[in-house]
């Protein structure tokens, strides 16, 4: 009742601030409600900056808060499962969630483009509605006044118009990136599954802001105020912070588009840091009370973003790595027992001694039910970096020892994976890598909580032979032998350039144990997911913080200069005052709580310190486990057993889903754009109702 209480709340705040921006460009809000509010809470100590604040950022923010107290007790309630989630999580959206192809959009779900054209009605109807008003004040005798033609008028008003307008978008751009956020998971989201929000909602941003300084160019060359554009006004608009935030933002833009960005990943990755800058000169160009509209999402990032830096300070124990022959890795780090994921979750993982700069997301392979104490990834060779990491590892001279700092766990908030009575999961090449996870949670579900899981139909496509060792990595490579007897298996493995196996290819499997380092540590909980309360105590102390600080900087230095005029304290310097508030407020208490929460976790860093005795070696010169098998020596007979290899075909995906005649078959597809629309065309096809997709994001 509590939860559903809080939930509630969260959501009338949502829907009461998504109502604010329909109301926004109507002039009923402008001249009559925004003068009653300005009215009674503009005041010596926030200014007019106050009312915009308690409008557009306290909402949101206060839903973060509420939402990590709602998520926290949602974890609790979803840690006693002893009655399994079949019963306690029924999908009653199941019609609204399958799958539709839109070209340029590319796999949605139904509820997803019900909100995309939600928001770009939202989108028409404001600038329509700004330009009806504004062109009802356009008359010929008003351009008259300015010199103009009305023509000119107007071309004014669309441009500041198209600006406003980016302004909504720009305001909830950076909530797809926030990767610990509270409102992403309240709504059931992930970072890693929201960035095509923020890709799509990048394009518009743009696409309009762009549109913006055009017009304005244009404007000024035919008005003749081309000297307009070196205008940095001291309580007023700044025309060149607004046109270097401008040429900042079409840098990152053009980056972005798929040829460039496949090609020349880091040349991408670099340019996306210009966002300080476009933020910067932003602030700058529009002024800090206006800002304040746009404000919260991007203070939700910056309190992400810190504690995401912090995490990634220090390095963490790397235990082993298993080197397979089809150049893919297995990376098994020490973690605390208190950490928690769900099957599907990413980390980010830096290598110093490859790149310092360059971060690099991985879907965890492991269970944190199954493996309290282990978190695995896996890691294919296919890029510079990836190369690189392979080769260090596989030569015969390998390393003993490689210092890794890791970002996260991030992933969903729940899964609910046993509402099927069957699951089907469809993948090629690393694809497999989010169902190894799966896998090892679904061994948990049967083996310790004695519950009955889904029938696993696995169907995975490979290149070569050589792959199908990725095969092995259903198992960990350590730890208490597990029992999958009680999972009801079957593995179609499917190896499309070969028509026969490989006749005397002996394909190995070795596993590395690493030197453990003093100063490394293993992998603990952040604030987030696993400390959601800390979350929002951090989100609500930073923002008091910071408002505490603005009103006695805004009180007794700025209002007895300005008294609330707004003419005379330069808008540059409260922009840049606030920056730096905003940026000591969120550090301090950032700071604070992760230093707390790293306390309370020491104990498990000094167990891991006197772990270096207990490394097994071959030999006094090895540090090779002596644990090499071939390909056909499967580690459990059982799993040998429940896997058939095809040789020079594809898998049939239509026939063999439409063969499955369970009530409920949850299909889940993972692997290259192609199959992720054939399997999405096949489940969409309405020739199945028992068929519910779902595609599945992974980094390797």
């Amino acid at each position: 009742m509590i939860m559903k209480m809080i939930k509630g709340l969260a959501m009338m705040v949502f829907i009461g601030y998504l109502f604010l921006w329909v109301i926004t460009p109507t002039y009923v809000f402008k001249q009559k409600w925004l003068f009653r509010v300005r009215a009674h809470t503009t005041s010596t100590y926030f200014g007019t900056q106050g009312p915009t604040m308690l409008l557009y950022t306290f909402p949101v923010l206060f839903m973060a808060a509420v939402g990590s107290v709602y998520l926290h007790l949602r974890k609790k309630e979803n840690q006693n499962r002893d009655k399994g989630e079949k019963e306690a999580n029924p999908d009653n959206l199941s019609i609204w969630r399958r799958p539709m192809i839109i070209k340029g959009l590319g796999i949605v779900s139904k509820i997803e483009l019900a909100f995309f054209v939600m928001f770009i009605a939202l989108i028409v109807w404001s600038f329509t509605t700004y330009l009806h008003v504004s062109f009802a004040n356009i008359t010929h005798k008003s351009a008259a006044k300015k010199g103009e033609e009305v023509w000119q008028s107007k071309l004014d008003s669309v441009a500041l118009r198209f600006g406003l307008i980016g302004n909504l978008c720009l305001a909830f751009l950076f909530f797809p990136v926030t990767r610990g956020s509270s409102i992403l998971s309240l709504f059931g989201l992930t970072s890693e599954a929201s960035i095509k929000y923020h890709i799509w909602l990048g394009h518009i941003v743009m696409t309009l802001f762009t549109s913006h300084g055009v017009c304005y160019i244009i404007y000024w060359v035919v008005t003749k105020q081309t000297s307009e554009m070196l205008k940095w006004a001291k309580t007023d608009i700044s025309n060149v912070a607004g046109e270097l935030a401008l040429v900042a933002g079409l840098v990152m833009w053009a980056t972005t588009f798929p040829r460039i960005r496949r090609k020349m990943f880091e040349v991408f990755f670099y340019a996306h840091h210009l966002y300080i800058l476009f933020i910067v000169f932003f602030v700058l160009h529009v002024g800090i009370a206006y800002t304040s509209i746009m404000l919260p999402g991007f203070y939700l990032f910056m309190i992400d973003r810190f504690l995401r830096f912090l995490q990634s300070k220090g390095n963490v124990r790397l235990v082993s790595a298993r080197v397979l022959p089809c150049e893919t890795l297995e990376l098994n780090f020490s973690k605390s027992k208190d950490l928690d994921y769900t099957p599907t979750s990413i980390i980010f993982i830096n290598v110093p001694s490859i790149s310092k700069a360059q971060w690099h997301p991985f879907t965890i392979t492991s269970s944190s039910n199954l493996e309290p104490e282990k978190l695995s990834v896996m890691i294919k060779s296919e890029g510079s970096w990836s190369r690189k990491l392979y080769q260090m590892l596989s030569s015969p001279n390998s390393i003993d020892r490689l210092d890794v700092c890791i970002e996260g766990p991030y992933g969903p908030i729940s899964t609910n994976f046993l509402r099927h009575d069957m699951l089907v999961m469809v993948s090629g090449g690393s694809g497999i890598t989010p169902f190894i996870s799966i896998f090892r949670e679904l061994v948990y579900t049967t083996e310790t909580l004695k519950c009955k899981a889904p029938t696993i139909l696995l169907i995975t496509s490979f290149k070569d032979s050589s792959d199908l060792t990725m095969l092995e990595l259903l198992l960990p490579s350590s730890g208490a032998p597990i029992e999958i007897s009680k999972l009801e298996l079957q593995i179609e493995a499917y190896v499309t350039r070969e028509k026969q196996p490989a006749v005397n290819d002996k394909k190995l499997v070795s596993t590395i144990w690493l030197k453990p380092n003093p100063s490394d540590a293993p992998i603990t909980p952040i604030l987030g997911q696993n400390g959601w309360l800390w979350l929002g105590a951090i989100i609500s102390c930073s923002f008091v913080t910071f408002l505490v600080s603005m009103g006695i900087v805004t009180r007794f230095y700025i209002y007895p200069i300005d008294k609330n005029t707004n003419k005379v304290y330069s808008y540059g310097s409260r922009a840049v005052l606030n920056m730096l508030l905003i940026c000591v407020s969120i550090m301090v208490t950032c700071y604070m709580g992760f230093w707390w929460n790293k306390k309370r976790n020491d104990m498990d860093s000094k167990q891991i310190q006197n772990m270096e005795g207990a490394t097994p070696v071959s030999s006094p010169n090895s540090w090779f486990y002596n644990a090499d098998r071939e390909l056909e020596s499967v580690p459990q007979q059982s799993l040998f057993q429940s896997t058939n290899v095809h040789f020079g075909e594809r898998p049939d995906l239509k026939r063999i889903l439409f063969e499955q005649k369970e009530s409920s078959v949850g299909v889940l597809v993972c692997g290259p754009k192609k199959m992720r629309h054939e399997v999405a065309n096949i489940c969409s096809s309405g020739l199945a109702s028992n068929l519910h997709f779902e595609s599945i994001s992974f980094s390797w």
